[in-house]
């Protein structure tokens, strides 16, 4: 069972292509500040959303996979900045939780409903930090 949102894109453009312009647009600016922020962080489409770097992970099944180590996605309800990396043994989405703004967060997810509502100057430090420490969650 995928936890992910299904989606019939097969690649990053299909995935921005299928979604309504409200979604499109704020992710696409996501992505830009990803890659112009990390151009090391190469881009994949990974687990039905576009991925940004990726590293080795051991599920919960001891099952070894490649996973993105930042991600974004449009869920129903908001959508998602995934950002899979630590900073002295914390997740760095909890660690700077109250400096991204009127957002919610959860270990590696950031969930937001407008992009106005996130610090972006926090969110490029936590892309920083995660290209330079990327895989360890």
């Amino acid at each position: 069972m995928n936890m992910f949102k299904p989606v019939d894109a097969k690649s990053i453009e299909e995935y921005f292509e299928s979604l309504p312009e409200s979604r499109r647009e704020p992710l696409e600016f996501i992505q830009t500040l990803i890659l112009d922020t990390a151009p090391e962080l190469s881009p994949n489409f990974i687990y039905n959303m576009p991925g940004y770097g990726k590293f080795q992970y051991t599920n919960s099944k001891k099952k070894v996979l490649d996973w993105p180590v930042i991600a974004i996605a449009s869920q129903k309800n908001y959508m998602s900045i995934y950002i899979c990396a630590l900073e002295d043994k914390e997740y760095i989405a909890e660690k700077y939780k109250d400096a991204l703004g009127k957002v919610s967060v959860g270990k590696s997810c950031i969930r937001f409903k407008k992009l106005e509502n996130l610090n972006l100057d926090t969110l490029k430090k936590l892309i920083q930090i995660a290209a330079q420490s990327p895989g360890l969650c």
